[in-house]
């Protein structure tokens, strides 16, 4: 499906540019209200993630080309939006880092190679693995899924054609069904953007699940810069009901981690904060509910 020609777009090139950009505009609004039918099996994926995640579980990306170049987009913004640690990202990248960068011929027929990777990444039953797939068939996606899965991984795929081995070979199959592109078998525009707004959800929620947002906040965000440090110093004013010179120091006295700052800023010492939120799991609701 995601390699067929669409009639509809036969004369793209005699078009004028105006009309065939509101062609491709109008693809991509397509691509993204093709994730709607696949909400529910979204929202399994994350529940299912989360009890690994919190047993100290790493978040795995598998694919090739545009696939998972958008993964590694989303995957390298956990860190400094969510602080998900570094250490607990791995991808599984066909024809390796420097695929990202440019096309490896045949990396993605590469099924042994997927397998090697697997094995040396030494996935376990904490592990969630996602393995994405324009077309639901790419050899080295489809055998990572499969030796993730054998480890005991819980395994999601991510497809944009209905009824691939990709999405079988998944404990969780996920078909985002994007059809026919405008350019055919250009998989980054239409399949790609599906792909990243879904990838996009699922890696936020699950962060809004372990604890790493409070009231549309993000509050384990790593104040690295002075924009962000000035916004950090705005959450923990608003949080804990005090002026921004008071949240400031609280900050200052916590290492400019925003969650520890706000107990702080309400009156606890920083080892105090510290304990509270190592009993409430890191998640900040709970440590003001014991206050």
């Amino acid at each position: 499906m995601t390699e067929r020609a669409d009639p509809r777009y036969a004369a793209l090139d005699l078009w004028d540019s105006h009309t065939a950009l509101a062609a491709i505009w109008e693809s991509q609004m397509a691509a993204v209200a093709a994730i709607g039918p696949a909400l529910p099996a979204l929202a399994g994926v994350v529940e299912a993630a989360v009890p690994r995640l919190r047993a100290g579980g790493r978040l795995v990306w598998a694919g090739a080309g545009t696939s998972i170049r958008i993964a590694v987009q989303d995957a390298v913004e956990l860190g400094p939006t969510f602080d998900w640690p570094e250490a607990r990202s791995l991808h599984l990248i066909a024809g390796g880092p420097e695929a990202l960068m440019q096309a490896v011929e045949g990396a993605e027929d590469d099924a042994p190679g997927a397998r090697a990777q697997v094995t040396r990444a030494a996935l376990g039953e904490s592990d969630v693995v996602f393995g994405i797939a324009a077309s639901g068939r790419t050899p080295f996606t489809v055998a990572a899924l499969e030796v993730a899965r054998a480890a005991g991984a819980l395994t999601v795929g991510i497809a944009c054609a209905p009824d691939t081995p990709l999405v079988r070979a998944a404990a969780h199959g996920i078909t985002l069904d994007t059809g026919a592109e405008v350019v055919a078998g250009s998989t980054r525009m239409k399949a790609g953007t599906a792909q990243k707004v879904a990838l996009n959800m699922l890696s936020t929620q699950i962060m809004v699940r372990l604890g790493r947002v409070h009231g549309g906040l993000m509050v384990d965000m790593r104040a690295q810069n002075s924009k962000l440090r000035d916004r950090a110093r705005d959450m923990v004013a608003q949080l804990a009901g005090v002026e921004p010179e008071a949240a400031e120091d609280a900050l200052e006295r916590t290492g400019w981690r925003i969650k520890p700052a706000v107990l702080v800023a309400r009156g606890q010492s920083p080892d105090a904060a510290t304990a509270a939120l190592a009993v409430s799991g890191g998640v900040l609701r709970l440590a003001l509910d014991k206050e």
